[in-house]
C-alpha cells in the first residue's frame, strides 16, 4: 500500500501463495505471479506475451486430455461469463532436460478459471489459478519439511488449506445457485398465481380454493385448480398436477387448465373433457404424465359426475358424516399410454350440506407410508372440521394436515359446499 492509501494490486497479485496468471480472451498471457513461476520453473519473460498453449503444449506422452480439458474450461468461461472449476487432473509441463533439450515432467493440478470484466461489462481477462497437487497425487513429497512430531509432512497442511479455500469457493457457488433458484421460484409463483382463476358469484359462495407452494425451491408450481360455472345450477371443478417444476411447470399448468376449461364448456362431461385434454397434452412439451380430476356438479338434481386421469380420488362428505371415496372412474395420467384412451365416467348423489373435496398428492403423501393412509387422514380431518363456513373448513384442514416444517410438494385444494 502506498503512502496515499492506494492498494498496489500488482504487489498483491505477486504475493499470492498460489500460482496465478492472467490471460486475454484469446489466451495470451498478460501477467504471472511469483508462485506460478516457482511452480513451473519459468522466468517471467518466458511467459508474458505468449499464447498459453504455446508455452504449455500438450505432452506427447498421454497428456493431451489435460490440455483439452483446460481449453474447454476456458471456453466455458468465455461463453457463460462464469467461473469454471477443474478437478485434479494431469497436465505435464515442459522442463529443461539438462542437456540442451526439453522433456515433459508429469504434474497434477487443480485449476479455477475466473472472468474479469472491463467497465463496459465485457470479459477483458481470465484469471487462471493452478494449484500444484502432484505430491498429493503421488502420495509423497520428501523434499518438504515434516511436523515436529515427525508424523505428517508439511504439504498436508498446504493441501488442507487449499481444500478449505475450495470449500469456500463452493459455498459461494451454492449461494449463487440458491439465489438463482429463489428468483426462479418467485417468478414461477407470480406466473402461477396470475394464471389461477379468481372464483366469483355463486361459485365463490360455495367453494374455497387454496394453493400452497412447496417449501423446496425445486418443487414449486406443479399443482393447479379451476372452478367454472356451467350455467344455472351447474358447476365444474378440477384439480391437476404437472410433472415438471419451476417456470416450465407453471407455463404447462396454464395451458392444461385453459384447455380443460374449454373442453368442459364444449362437452359438458368430465370424461369427454379429459379425453380432449389427453390428446392436447401429447402436443405440449412437459405435459405428459400430468394428472387431473374433473367433476361436474348439478345442484338441481343433487348429482355429480366425475372422471380421473391418474389423480388421487376426490372425497364426498355426506350430510350424515359418511365419507365416500370417488374412485369408480379411474384412468392413466395424461399421455401415459401409446394411444389415447377412453376415459371412464361415474356419478354420485348427495344431499344438501355435503362437502366435495378435491386435492393434490402433496396434501396426503408422506414419505415412508402408503398414500391410502394419507387419504384416510384427510377424510378424518374433513369430517372433523366440516361446517357451514367452507372457507373456515379449508383453513382448518390445511392447518391440521400441512407438515410443521412445510410441505415438500405443492398443495392445491378445492372444497365445494353442496
Amino acid at each position: 500500500m502506498s503512502v496515499t492509501g492506494q492498494i498496489d494490486y500488482e504487489a498483491v497479485f505477486d504475493a499470492l501463495h498460489t500460482p496465478n496468471l492472467l490471460m486475454t480472451p484469446d489466451l495470451v498471457i498478460r501477467a504471472v505471479n511469483s508462485a506460478f513461476l516457482t511452480a513451473t520453473r519459468r522466468r517471467r519473460d518466458d511467459l508474458v506475451g505468449r499464447p498459453f498453449f504455446e508455452v504449455f503444449p500438450p505432452s506427447p506422452d498421454g497428456g493431451e486430455e489435460g490440455a483439452a480439458n483446460l481449453r474447454a474450461s476456458l471456453r466455458r468461461v468465455l461463453d457463460t461469463g462464469n467461473a469454471d472449476v477443474l478437478a485434479m487432473q494431469r497436465y505435464d509441463i515442459p522442463v529443461d532436460d539438462g542437456a540442451g533439450g526439453v522433456r515433459f515432467e508429469r504434474r497434477y493440478w487443480t485449476q479455477i478459471n475466473t472472468p474479469i470484466y472491463d467497465r463496459d461489462g465485457r470479459i477483458a481477462l481470465i484469471l487462471h489459478r493452478a494449484e500444484d497437487v502432484t505430491a498429493f497425487a503421488s502420495g509423497s513429497r520428501p523434499d518438504l519439511p515434516r511436523e515436529r512430531s515427525g508424523s505428517d509432512p508439511g504439504w498436508i497442511r498446504v493441501l488442507q488449506a487449499d481444500l478449505f479455500a475450495r470449500a469456500r469457493d463452493l459455498q459461494s457457488v451454492n449461494a449463487s445457485l440458491r439465489e438463482a433458484y429463489e428468483r426462479e421460484r418467485e417468478t414461477a409463483l407470480t406466473l402461477q398465481r396470475a394464471m389461477l382463476p379468481t372464483v366469483s358469484g355463486e361459485a365463490a359462495e360455495r367453494t374455497a380454493t387454496r394453493y400452497r407452494p412447496a417449501t423446496s425451491t425445486l418443487n414449486v408450481c406443479g399443482d393447479w385448480y379451476d372452478v367454472t360455472a356451467l350455467g344455472p345450477g351447474r358447476l365444474a371443478v378440477a384439480v391437476g398436477d404437472v410433472v415438471g417444476r419451476g417456470l416450465g411447470a407453471a407455463a404447462v399448468m396454464g395451458q392444461l387448465r385453459a384447455a380443460l376449461v374449454s373442453a368442459t364448456g364444449a362437452t359438458g362431461r368430465p370424461d369427454r373433457a379429459l379425453e380432449i385434454l389427453d390428446n392436447y397434452a401429447r402436443t405440449v412439451d412437459g405435459a405428459l404424465g400430468s394428472t387431473a380430476v374433473k367433476v361436474v356438479v348439478d345442484f338441481d338434481v343433487r348429482r355429480l359426475e366425475y372422471s380421473l386421469a391418474g389423480h388421487p380420488p376426490p372425497l364426498l362428505l355426506h350430510a350424515d358424516g359418511r365419507v365416500e371415496l370417488l374412485a369408480d372412474a379411474v384412468g392413466p395420467p395424461l399421455g401415459a399410454t401409446l394411444d389415447p384412451v377412453e376415459r371412464q365416467l361415474a356419478d354420485a348423489e348427495f344431499e344438501p350440506g355435503a362437502l366435495l373435496v378435491l386435492y393434490t398428492d402433496g396434501l396426503v403423501e408422506r414419505r415412508g407410508e402408503p398414500v391410502t393412509k394419507g387419504i384416510e387422514r384427510l377424510a378424518a380431518a374433513v369430517r372433523r372440521h366440516a361446517g357451514p363456513d367452507v372457507e373456515r373448513t379449508a383453513d382448518a384442514v390445511l392447518a391440521e394436515l400441512a407438515p410443521a416444517d412445510g410441505s415438500a410438494d405443492d398443495v392445491a385444494v378445492v372444497i365445494v359446499k353442496l
